[in-house]
């Protein structure tokens, strides 16, 4: 991995990684042909599509009545896992990231500059 500037790195396979406040979490934009476009500013990025990050039964391929973090954490309440079922949605726009409704995070709705890169 190495760094393109303060708020964007290169990881193997052309993905460039952000920091989502969000999510508190890293997440990933591969922009090799068909997939993300980006506008090679390091500074100012911009990626095209929108970047959809899920997990637990907020993932696409997720039954009801199948075992997620939230049925997890509810059936284990000593040794909770860190994990959690969310749905970040959003926008990558000149340096800044734009958390669309469907984002289950405190963020959802809210516009915000990408923060700077922090190990």
């Amino acid at each position: 991995m190495s760094a393109l500037s303060k708020k964007i790195r290169l990881a193997e396979g052309d993905t460039l990684l952000f920091h989502c406040p969000g999510c508190d979490d890293v997440h990933g934009v591969c922009f090799s042909p068909g997939r993300w476009t980006w506008n090679n500013d390091a500074e100012k990025p911009t990626f095209h599509p929108s970047v959809l990050v899920t997990s637990g039964h907020f993932t696409p391929d997720w039954k009801t009545g199948e075992e997620c973090w939230c049925t997890y954490n509810a059936a284990h309440p000593r040794e909770p896992t860190a994990f959690k079922c969310q749905r970040c949605h959003s926008w990558v726009r000149d340096g800044r990231i734009e958390f669309l409704a469907d984002s289950t995070h405190a963020l959802s709705g809210q516009t915000v500059d990408l923060p700077e890169w922090t190990e």
